[in-house]
């Protein structure tokens, strides 16, 4: 279609950078300088960007961006775009570039830990439609999702159909033309219909033609159940039904699906509520704040050379060859976040407010005072003091974290990053012995698979070859009594989840499931590693300080945290992981941690009984839920209990609980009931957490360290209930990180104070376990070594005068390997 025409005095541009960035990737995805660092995403945005500009010529640009870590929709359906493969690390590097593009072309971004860039872009469009209606939004994405976005004219969608340049312009006209219903009705439609590209489940078997059908008629999901509940059963007769389309099967399937239909539209709505903070009469139009030598060094940098000159012409077209002054600001101004000094040392007068980049420690004093900002910027900083004279510091001592910043936060700073200088050492060629193994082992299993299922060749990581032979050919499905789901274009899903409904149906599934459990070892861990490691054979991950809203440190590039360890497969991966010549790898585990810290804060009898009697956690709470002595506890006991301890602390519902026991739910709600009458200190501050999270807006940790949880306050159930599971949990997860964190700046102290730092050394952190190379030309050094990191993280809570009433243990390997420690 034509441009919509505008009239409107101002034009917003909104960019789905993540969307637009992963598009780019794909579409040039071998580019890169001469030093071998991956270009090609930039070179596509850029070029994309500069074509939008020359095209709508925009008075100010603001880029939207996702976030790594999960948003409120994979804390209410795990499996939310759980189809889609691991964000590749050239991709990674691109997006974390683009933002350096972005600040030189004065385009500020927003971001928002639990919510998607779709959620910024619908927050700002309906801020600005409220508060600023004389701005006309375009929408520049690859994602068809902002579609729903889109109104008459005034809001339009610019995306990409494929590669960078096969555009297409939607506005409110166009959307009917395409789909037969305005843009609102595409998330009744996706709804109905699910997504697949975002695991969206949608009604089984509803495909494009029977969703658009129903839509007409009924106008929405809601409408629709409203009638099937009406007319209570089917009728040849019904001109409705009839006319949406509606047989008798998918009017038995509508209704059974009813729950699904419902909850894939709230899943699929863009929220129009994030906490997004802006200012429309700050932003001024972005090639008046350009910074174009800035701009020109990051061309340079990575050798874009064909891009060189275009952003003088894209700002000639914009104003008209008029001369613009280039200034040094960004978007707009912020008040400086110093005490009255700027990052020179020279005096800041309050009443012209200047730009003081953060720190490191200003970014971690930011996020310890809202857990949510993972990225702070100088705005979310200036956001928290506003027009008062306060300092990070006073608002710190204000919340009662400054004690954790100072003692925790800031040192932990320097040593995440010596951690990752030193990195740890991998022993190379046994893990590409490893991965020849594992290859060689997924030949013989693939021809095992091929055989199994009629001797024909087919490609076992293909879904739809995969379907094919599964449901068409070998008809697995026919009496084994599993329902299996369906994507959204309407085939029978292949994932783990619906395949594990099949085990016993047909002998290849054990063996596919088999086969992918290799597939994703090998593409994950065993190759990638190698190919990341220095001369000296070291890998080195870039621990995240802020890489959980929680308080725990988070890993990437590579992420050893995430290596699995419930299966043999995973756990070999270890063995890879090896301590320097003359050295050992010891590592120091809280044993139990998370249930002794539940047992410290509610103070629940039985539990600080358990913990006190030495007994085994899972037994002792077994003999007590069966009512029998511990040494009548049945190995199906312990591992009920099991199930529950661990289930309860992260909000397990009866449901989730009945699918982890293996039992009806029935059973499942009297297992549920019967553990919180006997754990009643447990359950009282478990309800508690639900509680102080509704009142406050946040939970603390006994260091004091807040979690926010502002989805506590949704009038949408499900967002609510999410945020009220992670309530629970918030406090007793982030205990546990302030005591890693506090033990690792106690170790590190004394490695430095005694001048040890060629004898002992941290080289990785693993959730609650520490990972040591150790000099192990002296045993006695060895073990006095060990014995004092035991006492230093076995003695944390002591440091804070918390009085323990069960105790803290740590358990303690150590071998030539980390997977060969003992």
């Amino acid at each position: 279609m034509k441009d919509a025409p505008t009239t409107k005095p101002k034009t917003l541009l909104l960019l789905d950078s993540h969307a637009i960035i992963h598009r780019a990737y794909h579409a040039v995805p071998n580019l890169q300088n001469s030093k071998g660092v991956p270009t090609g995403a930039l070179f596509g945005i850029i070029n994309m960007l500069f074509g939008i500009l020359e095209r709508f010529k925009p008075d100010a640009i603001i880029a939207c961006y996702d976030l790594p870590s999960p948003t409120f929709r994979h804390e209410v359906y795990e499996a939310y775009k759980g189809t889609r493969k691991e964000t590749d690390t050239a991709l990674v590097s691109q997006i974390i570039s683009s933002r350096k593009i972005f600040e030189a072309l004065c385009i500020p971004m927003f971001d928002k830990p639990g919510f998607e860039a779709d959620d910024i872009l619908g927050t700002i469009v309906e801020k600005s439609k409220k508060e600023f209606p004389d701005y006309r939004i375009i929408i520049a994405s690859g994602d068809m999702d902002t579609m729903q976005l889109v109104s008459g004219n005034d809001v339009i969608v610019y995306t990409l159909r494929k590669g960078i340049t096969d555009t297409v312009t939607y506005n409110e006209e166009a959307v009917h033309a395409k789909y037969g219903f305005g843009p609102l009705q595409l998330i009744d439609f996706k709804g109905l219909r699910g997504d697949a590209s975002d695991n969206i489940i949608g009604v089984p078997g509803v495909g494009e033609k029977t969703a658009t059908t129903i839509i007409q008629e009924f106008e929405n999901i809601e409408n629709l159940y409203e009638y099937l509940e009406e007319v209570k059963e089917f009728s040849k007769t019904d001109a409705r039904l009839k006319k949406a389309g509606i047989s008798e099967r998918f009017f038995r399937i509508l209704t059974e699906h009813k729950d699904d239909a419902i909850f894939s539209k709230a899943l699929a709505t863009i929220r129009r509520d994030a906490p997004v903070d802006i200012n429309f009469e700050q932003i001024q139009p972005w090639y008046e704040c350009v910074h174009k030598d800035a701009f020109d060094a990051l061309i340079d940098e990575y050798e874009l050379k064909s891009i060189r000159g275009k952003l003088d012409k894209v700002i000639q077209i914009q104003t008209g060859n008029k001369p613009v002054k280039e200034v040094n600001d960004v978007w707009h101004e912020l008040v400086a976040i110093s005490d009255g000094v700027d990052g020179k040392g020279s005096t800041v007068k309050k009443e012209k407010p200047v730009i003081v980049p953060l720190t490191e420690e200003e970014k971690i004093k930011v996020w310890l005072l809202r857990s949510y900002l993972n990225e702070p910027t100088e705005k979310d900083a200036a956001d928290l003091l506003g027009n008062s004279s306060n300092t990070l510091d006073d608002l710190l001592k204000k919340e009662g974290v400054y004690d954790l910043y100072e003692k925790v936060e800031r040192p932990i700073i320097y040593i995440l990053k010596e951690m990752h200088e030193r990195g740890i050492k991998i022993d190379i060629p046994f893990l590409k012995k490893l991965g020849k193994e594992y290859r060689d082992y997924l030949e013989n299993l693939q021809k095992e698979i091929w055989e199994l299922t009629g001797g024909e060749e087919f490609n076992i990581a293909s879904p739809k070859q995969l379907a094919t032979v599964l449901y068409d050919k070998l008809d697995i499905v026919k009496g084994s009594g599993a329902r299996i789901k369906k994507t959204a274009g309407g085939a029978r899903s292949t994932k783990e989840s619906e395949l594990e409904k099949l085990v016993d149906a047909h002998p290849a599934v054990p063996k596919i499931l088999e086969f992918r459990e290799y597939s994703k070892l090998l593409g994950t861990y065993i190759d990638p590693f190698p190919a990341l490691a220095d001369e000296n054979d070291r890998i080195h991950p870039n621990y995240l300080q802020m890489g959980a809203v929680t308080g725990r440190i988070a890993c990437e590039n590579p992420s050893i945290q995430n290596i699995p360890i419930k299966t043999a497969l995973g756990r070999a991966i270890r063995n890879g992981f090896i301590a320097k010549e003359g050295h050992i790898l010891v590592t120091v585990d809280y044993a139990q941690v998370e249930l002794r810290i539940a047992a410290i804060l509610s103070k629940d009898k039985e539990l600080m009984e358990i913990f006190n009697n030495g007994e085994d956690i899972h037994t002792g709470v077994a003999a007590r839920m069966y009512k029998v002595d511990i040494k009548d506890v049945t190995p199906d006991m312990r591992r009920h209990a099991k199930t529950i301890n661990f289930g309860i602390l992260y909000g397990m519902g009866v449901q989730a609980l009945a699918k982890g026991l293996g039992v009806k739910q029935t059973e499942a709600q009297e297992f549920y009931l019967n553990y919180y009458s006997t754990f009643a200190g447990l359950s009282k501050y478990l309800q508690n957490c639900k509680y102080q999270a509704e009142r406050n807006g946040y939970t603390t940790t006994l260091f004091g360290r807040r979690r926010y949880f502002p989805e506590i306050k949704s009038p949408i159930s499900f967002i609510k209930a999410a945020a009220e599971r992670m309530a629970i949990n918030a406090p007793i997860q982030g205990t546990n990180a302030d005591m890693v964190k506090m033990a690792m700046v106690n170790i590190d102290t004394w490695i430095k104070k005694n001048n040890l730092e060629d004898r002992v050394a941290i080289v990785a952190q693993v959730h609650d376990e520490l990972i040591f190379e150790m000099d192990n030309s002296d045993p006695k050094f060895v073990e006095s070594s060990i014995k004092y990191i035991r006492e230093v993280m076995e003695k944390i809570l002591d440091s804070i005068g918390e009085d323990k009433v069960v105790p803290i243990e740590t358990s303690v390997k150590k071998g030539v390997s980390w997977g060969g420690a003992q």
